[in-house]
């Protein structure tokens, strides 16, 4: 998988990709994840990549000219999917990861300000996605949940493939409850049945405590 990120603040992301399971997953060219700067496709002197919103309000727009120049220069003769983080986009969960982990060439662009000139919604954008119902100061951190999310599904990312499996929102469960040693901490016991070898039990047992979250948490997803 390819991922290319456009955004206007490309340092933001240094951090991101030099930790955990994101540079191991560079590291094994599983994944290739390019950051560019957006002011480095505007034909004006000063960079400016957002102008005042024509019928007037208050904010910034981004402009179409540096986002169009940018998706043609990085696409090249390639296909890609160009998605845009914007809050008006489809919820991100985990279905949508899955779909999206399959394509070989994406584009992410960074929304900012006030919006995005519309014209890139519909010439230019595949899909727009949002990560929940609330406002952030721009599009980077929704980049990088959407990355996170998409470069654990890569075949070869984790060490083992059986734990996406069980991992909370596949199935549209919750993940069941996670114990580890020791076995009693503090006079807090972990459950018999963990600590009895009966993998027939065990499994069992997981699936109800998972089943019993969901309902309690989040009964909407057995809907």
């Amino acid at each position: 998988m390819k991922i290319d990120i456009i955004t206007i603040f490309p340092k933001m992301f240094e951090p991101f990709l030099k930790e955990s399971i994101i540079k191991r997953a560079q590291e094994k060219r599983k994944v290739t994840i390019r950051v560019h700067d957006l002011r480095n496709y505007t034909t004006d002197k000063h960079r400016k990549v957002d102008d005042r919103p024509f019928g007037g309000g208050p904010g910034m727009v981004m402009m179409a000219q540096p986002i169009f120049d940018a998706v043609k220069k990085i696409k090249g003769r390639k296909r890609a999917k160009v998605l845009l983080t914007s809050p008006v986009g489809k919820r991100f969960d985990q279905k949508l990861a899955n779909k999206l982990s399959h394509e070989k060439n994406l584009i992410i662009i960074c929304g900012h300000y006030e919006g995005i000139d519309e014209r890139v919604c519909t010439h230019l954008v595949d899909e727009s996605i949002s990560i929940g119902d609330y406002v952030l100061t721009g599009g980077e951190l929704p980049a990088m949940v959407i990355v996170d999310a998409l470069t654990r599904l890569v075949p070869g990312v984790l060490g083992k493939k059986e734990s996406l499996h069980s991992e909370s929102f596949e199935n549209n469960l919750l993940e069941y409850p996670q114990y580890t040693r020791p076995a009693n901490f503090k006079g807090l016991k972990v459950p018999a049945v963990l600590l009895s070898g009966n993998h027939q039990q065990i499994a069992k047992w997981r699936m109800e405590q998972a089943l019993q979250r969901t309902k309690r948490l989040r009964p909407d997803l057995l809907g």
